[in-house]
Formats: structure tokens, sequence, C-alpha cells
């Protein structure tokens, strides 16, 4: 257990739904009854797993079912799965603010947890008092507190407000301070969720440079929660992929996104699915989409590097403005690249089709998102960073062995056509 922060064995959590604790004086004594006998909770037998997509026939779910995984001392393990997958249930569980229902949770070394905007802060209490406060909570003496405190102020960048009660910070003061306090305080683990997400990018880009450091340089254990899985890939040498409260790997951090990359793809929705978001909403309809003449919401896409790819789309739109097509592709969360109709594209009223068109041997073997939308130029839009996932197809030469993409000039082409309505 020495080289180890953390070790986790058949962690379990079951919660019922809609109710605090089991709900009812019945359970309650039942499950009472069959401690007193020394027989196993009853209703660990129970519930469904913890798919949010579908309702059960329980009223118990696992939140998480059978966790195994261990942890060694400077490493940084990325956890990584869709909203209600339970990362966040396993972060409380190792914060101990709550507790498993079974399971065996071994930890070497104090934590400190950012897993909320406002985690562990008093709002009356100034940033000052705050700052010694978590450190009291940590086991640090006052001297010691005393001499980060300066570096602390410095890196949350909240020097005016220091001496100002909490409760009066924004939520992005607020998240800067709590990472500050997290990360100088000298925690054996720094346990850190999406809280991240609320700071501007600056800042994000120096928490992820701080927790490299806290990790590489300094040996102490860091737990990341992203959905940037691009933050996640930097910082990360290990990943852990929850779907649905189970454990699907823990791997290294590239195998475990391509696994999370696959399950995506093979959650194909319909068109009228795809959560579009924007003024335009009400002015604006995408009929139809097809990349590579196939439809994406009917089966999956699998494109060969040495081929063209291209998407089609047919619209409607009954906006007054002029508007303009654009799409991305996405990479492990990371956009790669955005393209527009050109100017000479733009349409206003009526139905068109929008056609764009990408080189061979642009995209390397692997699993690809594409954003969709439109603008115009009055700044309405309409946009969604998750419309459908295609596949790049791995190819090998005679010898079997894959082969390397070289550079090559990148040409893109737009076209639009007005259709006769």
């Amino acid at each position: 257990m020495s080289s180890l922060s953390i070790k986790v064995q058949d962690l379990s959590k079951q919660y019922r739904l809609g109710q605090v604790g089991t709900g009812t004086l019945k359970h309650d004594l039942n499950r009472l009854w069959y401690s007193i006998r020394g027989k196993e909770d009853p209703y660990l037998k129970i519930g469904g797993s913890n798919d949010r997509t579908i309702k059960g026939e329980s009223d118990y779910a696992w939140a998480l079912k059978d966790i195994n995984f261990e942890v060694k001392k400077g490493e940084a393990l990325g956890i990584i799965g869709r909203n209600g997958a339970g990362k966040s249930t396993l972060l409380k569980i190792l914060s101990k603010i709550t507790s498993p229902t079974t399971g065996e949770i071994n930890i070497n070394g104090r934590i400190a947890s950012l897993l909320e905007v406002g985690t562990g802060f008093h709002p009356e209490l100034t940033g000052r008092e705050n700052i010694f406060m978590n450190g009291s909570i940590l086991g640090m003496r006052k001297w010691e507190i005393q001499k980060k405190l300066d570096e602390i102020v410095d890196f949350a960048g909240v020097a005016a407000y220091i001496d100002t009660p909490v409760k009066r910070y924004s939520s992005g003061m607020i998240v800067r301070l709590g990472f500050a306090v997290a990360a100088h305080l000298e925690p054996e683990i720094l346990v850190v969720d999406e809280v991240l997400a609320v700071g501007d990018a600056e800042f994000q880009r120096k928490c992820i440079g701080k927790m490299k450091e806290v990790s590489s340089n300094q040996g102490r254990t860091v737990i990341f929660v992203s959905h940037n899985l691009g933050a996640v890939a930097s910082l990360c040498e290990t990943g852990l992929l929850l779907q649905n409260g189970n454990l699907i790997c823990v791997s290294d951090i590239q195998v475990a996104l391509a696994n999370y990359a696959s399950i995506n793809s093979n959650d194909i929705k319909s068109l009228e699915e795809v959560n579009f978001r924007g003024p335009l909403i009400p002015f604006l309809q995408f009929l139809k989409i097809e990349i590579n003449n196939l439809n994406p919401f009917k089966e999956s896409i699998h494109i060969s590097p040495e081929n063209e790819i291209s998407i089609e789309l047919k619209i409607f739109s009954s906006c007054i403005n002029p508007i303009r097509i654009t799409f991305s592709i996405f990479k492990e969360g990371l956009r790669l690249f955005s393209l527009h109709d050109t100017p000479e594209c733009v349409f206003q009223k009526g139905n068109f089709i929008s056609k764009f068109s990408l080189p061979a041997f642009l995209l390397r073997p692997g699993i690809y998102t594409v954003g969709l939308g439109a603008y115009s130029k009055s700044d309405e839009w309409i946009w969604d960073d998750n419309v459908f996932d295609f596949e790049i197809l791995s190819i090998f030469d005679e010898k079997n062995e894959q082969k390397n993409f070289g550079i090559i000039n990148i040409k893109t082409i737009s076209s639009a056509e007005r259709i006769s309505n």
C-alpha cells in the first residue's frame, strides 16, 4: 500500500430514486432486522443500472456497481464518462462526503477536493479567513498557511477582494480561490471535478499547468474529472471510463478515450433528436444530412482515409437576415477546424442545399464528431457540437504496417444551391 495513494475494492453505491435514504420506515426497520441477525441487506439484491434515459422497474438504482481500481502516488487519473455515469458520485465517496453502500476504500494521505462552486467555503467569512480555515481542516499549522498565502492570492488573482466576504464573490472568483487553496496547501491527493469549466480559458490553462506540476514535479496524486477530453488527455496518464455506474476500463488515457469515443459512436440518434440551441431555432431547420451519400442517423459511417469526405445538408430557412452554414470537426473533445459557406453561398428564405468537401488523407484514423450550425450577420445563430460521429479507418501496406500520413495542402470546397419551392 506504500506506493499507492488510493485502492478501491468492490465499491458500490445504491440510491432509492426520488427519496432520501431508504425513504420508508418499513425499509429502515427491515434493514435493521437483517443486520441484527447478521444477514446481508435485502435491498442490495435489487435495483437497476444507472441509465438515466430508461425508466427502471425498481425504486432502487446503482449509481456505482463493483468498482475496482488503484491509483499510484504521483499519478494523474482522469475519470471520464457521460452525464450520469457516476463520476461525481465516485469523487464524493473518495472525498468522504458520502459513504459507499458496499466495498472498501484505502486512502494514503490528505485529500483536498474541489467538487462544486464554493466547496469548503463559508460565505460569511472573507477570502483570507477561508484560506486559513481550509488549511486548518487539512491539518496545517498557521505559519504553514501564512507561508503559502501570497502565492495562493496571486494564483487566484483576487487580491483586491481577499478581505471581502466570499458571499460577494462571483462564481468564477470562488472557483479561482477554491482551486488555488486546494492546489497550494499541499494535500497528498488533489480531487478536481468539472467545476473548472466555470473559470475562463486563461485560468483553465493555469489550472492544468498547476496540476501537471503537482503530479509530475511534486509527486502528488491528481484525480481529474472533465468533459474537456483534450484537457484530460494533456494532464492524465491513466483513464478510468464509467458507463451507467459500471467500470468499463482503467487503462492508458488514449485507450480510455478511444473506448469512450466508441461508446458515443454506437449511440445513433435521429436528426430530430439533435439538441440544436440558439435564437435561430424557430427560423431554420435541417431537413437532411448525409456524409459520403450515407445517412449517419441510420448507420455507422466508416470512411477510408484514401477517400474524400463530402457532407451535404438540406435546409429550410425562414430567416429575414442572410445566413451562412458552418460545421466543425472534433477529436476527443477538441475542435480541429471549422468550415463556413463562402459569401456567394449565403441564402435567406427558402429551401437550399449546402455542400462541404474535405480532401483525402486530411484526417488520421480514429473517431471524429461533427458539430453543425448556422449564423447570420446580426449574430443570430443555431448550433450543436455533437450532431453525429464517423470513423476514419486505418490502412496498411503490404507489410501489414500502418501507413504514415504525409503533410498535404488542405483544400476545402463549399457550395450551396437553392431548391425551387
